[in-house]
Parts: C-alpha cells; structure tokens; sequence
C-alpha cells in the first residue's frame, strides 16, 4: 500500500485518514508507538497502539479507558502533547490512538544524546512543564498525572520545546484524594503508596526529574 506522500504503509484509520509505517519510535510494556501520517494535513504523527487484552481486566477498567481518551482529546495548552485521534479494533483487542509527534524524543533519549546542557536551558525546560502542570491540575475537579518522568517529556529540539504527554494514566479526581497504586518507583511520591493522594504527588516527582536529569 501507497500513502499520499509515495511511501508504502502498513494500515489505515477506519476513517482513511491516518496511515501506518512499520517504523517503530518505541515500545513498552503494553503500547507500541509507529511512525504514521495525517494525509489531511500533511504532517508526520505518531501511532500508539495499546494492547487492551494486556491492561483491561474488567468493562469498569474498559469504561475508565474511554473516559481517559475523551479527556485527552479535550486538552488544549501549548505544553501538553497534542491529541488527534483515537479508534477501538476489537479484532486485535487495541485501542489506536494518534497524536503529536515530536522530532527529538523524549527528555530521556535527549539528555543521553546532549550531556552538556546549560543552565538557562534547564530552566527553560522546567517552566515549560510546570506550565503544563498548572494546566492539568487547574481543572476541575485537578487532572493528576501520576507518572510524570522524563520518558514522559517529549522534545522538539529545533525550538526547545517541551510537553507533557503518555497521558494515560492521568485520572480526573473525583474526590479530595484519589485512589490506586500507578507509577514509576523511582519518581513516585510515598503517599501514593498508601493510595491516597492529590496532585502534589505530580510535584514530588518534578522535583526527582529535575534532580536525576537536569543536575
């Protein structure tokens, strides 16, 4: 198969809109994200695919996964990673979801390949995701990310720019404090141990990513 921009792809969108490579950007424990291309705008994307089989146990866990895509696809803030599209293939047991692509990586991959940085641009980083922060927890009811570590931080190293995104595990609370054991150990805050907790936990981690990766 041919997209429009000649190169051959591996699949389609239902809607025909989004295509495939086989390249692979990276993969993890459940999700495996592709090079892919909007053919409406032109432009390179990437598309993650979630396996649903490997995470979802319950219709309640399938349930909280759609409402986590709707909210998604609601966030608008220049340091929060852009979210087009979002499909369910029951046949594969995946969720497909398409969103921003970003030229450099993660924060990971780009302080291995840039050991010296200077500070202002440390800086600069830090207010970019403090921003984006900002922004998740000033809704209402707080938007918590959970996992915020630096293979969460995406970069376009261009312009400098930094975003938040693998949102996935992001939760709306419901109430004061929220409930559930999800995260990276090494970043996790020691209240979400005791699983309760609120957006400072979100903080504490900021505060470990800044230690471990931009000292």
């Amino acid at each position: 198969m041919e997209a429009a921009d000649g190169c051959d792809f591996a699949e389609k969108d239902p809607l025909g809109r989004y295509v495939r490579y086989d390249e692979i950007l990276g993969k993890g424990a459940f999700k495996t994200v592709f090079k892919g291309f909007d053919e409406a705008d032109g432009i390179e994307v990437a598309w993650n695919q979630v396996n649903i089989e490997d995470v979802l146990q319950t219709s309640e866990q399938l349930e909280r996964l759609y409402s986590e895509v709707h909210l998604l696809k609601s966030l608008k803030h220049e340091n929060i990673m852009k979210f087009y599209n979002s499909w369910v293939d029951d046949k594969n047991n995946s969720i497909y979801m398409i969103t921003e692509l970003f030229t450099s990586g993660s924060l990971r991959q780009y302080r291995k390949k840039h050991k010296n940085v200077d500070l202002k641009a440390i800086k600069n980083w830090s207010r970019q995701i403090l921003r984006g922060l900002h922004y998740l927890h000033s809704h209402n009811p707080p938007i918590i990310h959970r996992d915020l570590k630096c293979d969460n931080i995406f970069v376009n190293g261009n312009n400098g720019e930094v975003k938040i995104g693998d949102l996935g595990l992001a939760t709306v609370m419901e109430q004061p404090t929220a409930q559930s054991v999800i995260g990276t150990p090494e970043f996790m805050a020691p209240e979400l141990y005791d699983e309760e907790y609120n957006d400072l936990v979100d903080i504490y981690s900021m505060l470990w990513l800044q230690l471990i990766h931009f000292s």
